[in-house]
């Protein structure tokens, strides 16, 4: 039957467990400090409700008398062991949870009405959802955004094929929900990199050496949100010809989404690999000095789907981008993500960032920092993508590519590797019957056995993306923040022709 557990409680902490029916499924956990008062009488010092579980994936903006009625109906559990057998306290919490569900910014989807329903017997309407930090945010067109991004490009010199592939690239990131590789990224690393001269917007690509499968090529220090396509292109007409490209790259820079070139492979029938490197962020397993960027190792492979299997993801726990996008959120950096140089795991974003840039803090590889968790895992794999992006290039890495000079502070180029591997499936097999095989198997794991405390669903890689793609495009286009704005508005006010184009923009 559906009952509070008996309140199990120490000298220092208390735990209440709300069960539900059959499979018992823990959704409530407090641990608060407790004082003894009598051999009988325990006395509970709640502390605020973000100390609480509650299942929630935004920020909320809650107002000060919600806070407050959580906190009330949270200590009438926690004083209330059997609570749920006395009339009076189920009165006293049916009436302020009723409270709670009206007062602004309560959260429906907080655990404490499942609570109320499965523990009080607490029947309320379902409570107005709670607002978002990102509700009122305005939604830009994807088609008007990638033309700004574009006429950008183009004040910097940027020919207009050229800026139309920059652009394309940056706006795929914005459509698959990657905010921290979009709009985010066009002042902050191509647009501020190119007034700083670290950057130049239209260098031609010269080939170093080529065969019939196999091209060294040279960016020549432009804009890698052109040098990459153009390199996986390469390699996917040499594996339409010969039946697999593979393509290196020096001195380009930073080129955007990796997906991006993966997804080139799969949509023009090939397996698509690929790899970058980027300024040292992630210690080694066991060190805490940056050597290694967050170099992602990316997967493209066709489907059956209406979307291929595309797994896009860094080597390390988090990645810059990321940790920037928390800064334009102002929230901190998960635990565990971030290690300084005295081995402590740091969480205030804004004080990672500077010391990131002073080489101060490092990102941990995947796994984590130390080996419990099998962070050594990561390591080897970041590892693996700084070789293919040096060794073939005789390209720089650590210290070379941290885009500062130590002894002036000031900017300096950050010449990268990167490499592209397209294989043609036909060569191998109908193409029809690899999208077969790859679909059955990836709708298996969808479909197998879900976890009782999950979401209830199962994602295979590509999935996510084509969520965030068909919600987008459903409400129109994309939510910019207030940051956002004001870089779109500085652009606007100081690339040449562009106030111009953009008198008013959208959300002005």
């Amino acid at each position: 039957a559906t009952h509070l557990t008996t309140v199990s409680a120490t000298t220092t902490t208390i735990i209440i467990t709300a069960f539900l029916t059959s499979p018992p499924r823990t959704i409530l956990k407090i641990r608060t400090p407790i004082t003894k008062t009598s051999s009988t009488t325990t006395t509970l010092s709640l502390s605020t409700p973000t100390s609480t579980a509650n299942i929630s994936s935004s920020t909320i903006i809650m107002s000060a008398s919600a806070q407050q009625l959580r906190t009330d109906l949270l200590k009438i559990i926690g004083e209330n062991p059997g609570g749920h057998q006395d009339a009076k306290v189920r009165a006293s919490f049916a009436s302020k949870l009723q409270a709670y569900s009206k007062a602004d910014g309560a959260d429906a989807s907080d655990v404490i009405f499942a609570i109320g329903k499965s523990v009080f017997g607490v029947e309320l309407d379902s409570p107005t959802p709670a607002k978002k930090a990102t509700d009122d945010l305005p939604i830009v067109d994807f088609d008007y955004m990638k033309q700004f991004m574009k006429q950008v490009f183009l004040s910097y010199g940027v020919s207009p094929d050229r800026a139309e592939t920059c652009s394309d690239v940056l706006i795929e990131a914005d459509k698959r929900g990657i905010d921290s590789h979009g709009l985010g990224r066009l002042k902050p690393i191509y647009c501020d990199r190119m007034d700083n001269g670290i950057l130049w917007p239209d260098r031609p690509i010269d080939i170093v050496t080529e065969s019939e499968t196999t091209a060294l090529v040279d960016g020549n220090l432009g804009l890698g949100l052109y040098i990459g396509p153009h390199c996986m292109q390469m390699a996917i007409d040499k594996a339409k010809k010969y039946g697999v490209g593979f393509v290196a790259c020096r001195n380009s820079t930073h080129y955007g989404i990796a997906g991006y070139y993966a997804t080139m492979a799969t949509e023009q029938g090939c397996i698509g690999l690929t790899g970058t490197n980027a300024r040292p962020s992630i210690a080694p397993t066991f060190g805490v000095e940056p050597m290694l960027g967050t170099n992602p190792l990316v997967f493209g492979i066709p489907t059956s789907d209406e979307y291929p299997f595309v797994i896009d993801c860094a080597t390390s726990v988090n990645q810059r981008g990321k940790i920037e996008k928390y800064a334009r959120e102002g929230v901190e950096t998960p635990r565990g993500a971030v290690i300084d140089d005295k081995g402590i795991e740091r969480t205030d974003t804004e004080g990672i960032l500077r010391d990131m840039v002073l080489g101060k803090c490092a990102l941990t590889p995947m796994g984590g920092a130390g080996d419990k968790m099998g962070g050594y895992k990561g390591y080897g794999w970041a590892t693996t993508v700084e070789l293919l992006c040096i060794a073939l290039q005789s390209g720089p890495w650590g210290e070379d590519i941290c885009g500062l000079d130590r002894a002036t502070g000031k900017p300096k180029p950050m010449p990268l590797g990167h490499f592209f591997l397209a294989i043609d499936i036909e060569k191998i097999c109908p193409v029809d019957t690899f999208k077969k095989n790859t679909g059955e198997f990836l709708a298996a794991l969808r479909a197998s056995k879900k976890a009782p405390t999950g979401p209830g669903r199962i994602w295979t890689a590509g999935e996510p993306e084509n969520d965030a793609r068909t919600e987008r495009t459903g409400q129109g286009g994309m939510k910019v923040n207030v940051p956002l704005q004001k870089n779109m508005q500085a652009l606007r006010d100081n690339r040449p022709g562009l106030k111009e184009k953009y008198g008013k923009l959208p959300f002005e």
